[in-house]
Parts: structure tokens; C-alpha cells; sequence
């Protein structure tokens, strides 16, 4: 018998850095996400292979499962190879929270299959933890803190189907769907920078630098809440810009206009860590033409990219 799960992708349109500390902010589900199919072997292994997009196998590796017994544990096992030693520690970590999982004489093959370039930062770790959690039957935040760390929002994206607006209550994650649809959705578009941001680095520079946190945090909120109520392209634009300019001060860096698109018509704003993975565009049908000659040819309609309440 074969299991199947799946997650949604994610993006994060507001809130990025500020969501740590416990800003209100709007997460979007993408179309695109990661399945993981497991099926039980009469086997003591864990054979589990990973496909990226193209249908290519990425990543493969066979685990004796001894490996998972509580006298190994993901402190002792150590591999060369930074992404075996993740996919342990999320295991090991699922199992601490269910500790019936990977247990008994049987074992399993697992398949792993993203729909999306790994290297778009949309979610190839989150999507993982939240599809191993429903395989385990384990809190998927708890999981995620456990291993990865980090706000949650992309969990709550990987599970719903609509977008979210998330915020962090005591250090508990609070989630509500709001179907979040923008009249002027036609003239957004997201833009690949060419390159992964590791949002860990990200969040690194963050935390070393010295603010005023709740002052950041009522701010981002307040833009929040109006980007919902918005309904004029032109005041929406004015609002990803005052979003940029507050964590430009914050971080002290240069926005992603003043780096890269000093010239471009529209408003741009930057999603999750700063300096990679997408960005956030206003546009109009002379939109892609723009980045395409600026070597940025990925550039997606929102319609394409966002799963539609």
C-alpha cells in the first residue's frame, strides 16, 4: 500500500524578518509545491530518493533502520553530505515526537517529487517537513522548530489552500485564511533574482542588529492590514514601497530597486531574505520585456504563481 502526501509552496508578501518577532503578515500558498509517496517494504530499510521537477533523481540514499534507534540519534550519525545530514535530523526529530515512527521490523520506500526548481526558494524544506509530519503524524510546527527553525509561516502556506495571514502569539503560530484576491492582480508579477538567498544568513543578520523591535512590528502590521483593504494599484504600490523603505532602514541595506531596478517604472519589493529567491513586481504588459533585458527571465504572473482562493 502506497501513501501520498503533498504541500503547498510558499511566498511571503509582507512581514519578512518582522514575522519572527511576532508581525501580523500575508502568506500566499503557491501553485506549486512537493509530493512524497511512501510505501511499506517487508525490508529493515529506508530507501529514499528525491526528484526534482524535471522528474531527475537528486538525491538518493539507503538507510538501515537501525539507524533510527534511540542509542544513534541524529547527534551521532554524521555524514559529509550537508543534505543527508538534514534529512536525518528531520526524521530523528519527527520520531522524538512520535516515537512509534521508523519503529518495528518493516520498512519503506519513499519517493520525494518537487514541481518547482529547487533553487526558487519556495519551500523544498518547509514542503518536506510538512509532508513528513502528516506521514509521522507530528506537529508540523514543532517539527519545523525542531530541525529548521523560523517563523512557520511556510508551514501554514504548505497546508492551505488560500492565503494566510500569520502572525506568531507567544511563540505559537496563529493562522486565519482570508482568501486574499487583489483587483489589480493582472499587474502583479514575480521575478526571479538568478540566484537562492539562504534565509537562515538572513535571519542571522537580522537578530544582530539593534532596533527598536515592536516599533518594526506595529509598522509592518499597519501595512499589512492596509495592503488587505486595498483596492487601487497606485496606493498598493505606495504601500510595497513604505514596506521596503521600514526593513531597508532596519537591516541598513539598500533596497532591491536602489541594487538592481533603479530605473523600473513600477513598484518592486522584496519576498523572504533579502538578496535572492523572488521578488515582487508592479507591472503592465511591457513588464517582462523590462526584465528579460535585464538577464531575469523568469518572470511569472501572479495568477500563475499563486494558488487562487
Amino acid at each position: 500500500m502506497e501513501n501520498k502526501y503533498y504541500s503547498n509552496g510558499k511566498l511571503l508578501l509582507t512581514g519578512e524578518y518582522a514575522v519572527l518577532d511576532g508581525a501580523l503578515s500575508l502568506a500566499v500558498p503557491t501553485i506549486y509545491g512537493q509530493s512524497l509517496a511512501v510505501k511499506e517494504i517487508d525490508l529493515p530499510k529506508l530507501i529514499w530518493k528525491s526528484r526534482d521537477e524535471k522528474g531527475r533523481v537528486w538525491f538518493d540514499h539507503e538507510f538501515d533502520i537501525k539507524q533510527f534507534s534511540p542509542n544513534v540519534g541524529a547527534v551521532h550519525f554524521k555524514s559529509p553530505d550537508p543534505i543527508l545530514q538534514t534529512l536525518y535530523k528531520i526524521l530523528t526529530e519527527a520520531q522524538k515526537l512520535n516515537p512509534t515512527f521508523l519503529r518495528g521490523p518493516k520498512g519503506y520506500e519513499v519517493m520525494a517529487e518537487l514541481d518547482f526548481p529547487k533553487n526558487w526558494g519556495l519551500g523544498t524544506s518547509s514542503t518536506l517537513i510538512n509532508n513528513i509530519a502528516q506521514w509521522a503524524k507530528v506537529d508540523p510546527y514543532k517539527l519545523l522548530w525542531g530541525s529548521f527553525g523560523g517563523s512557520g509561516y511556510d508551514i501554514a502556506c504548505a497546508q492551505h489552500g488560500t492565503s494566510v495571514l500569520y502572525r506568531l502569539k507567544n511563540g505559537r503560530p496563529s493562522v486565519q485564511e482570508i482568501g486574499f484576491d487583489p483587483l489589480f492582480k493582472s499587474n502583479l508579477f514575480f521575478v526571479y533574482l538568478n540566484k537562492k538567498q539562504n534565509s537562515g544568513d538572513g535571519i542571522l543578520n537580522y537578530r544582530k542588529r539593534n532596533f527598536d523591535k515592536t516599533k518594526l512590528v506595529v509598522g509592518i502590521s499597519k501595512i499589512t492590514t492596509a495592503i488587505l483593504a486595498c483596492t487601487d494599484l497606485s496606493d498598493f504600490e505606495a504601500l510595497l514601497t513604505d514596506h521596503e523603505n521600514l526593513i531597508s532602514s532596519t537591516l541598513k541595506l539598500p533596497t532591491v530597486r536602489e541594487r538592481y531596478f533603479s530605473g523600473y517604472p513600477g513598484a518592486i519589493k522584496s519576498l523572504g531574505a533579502w538578496g535572492g529567491d523572488f521578488i515582487l513586481a508592479t507591472g503592465n504588459g511591457d513588464t517582462l520585456d523590462y526584465f528579460h533585458t535585464k538577464g531575469y527571465k523568469i518572470v511569472i504572473p501572479y495568477e500563475k504563481m499563486v494558488l487562487s482562493p
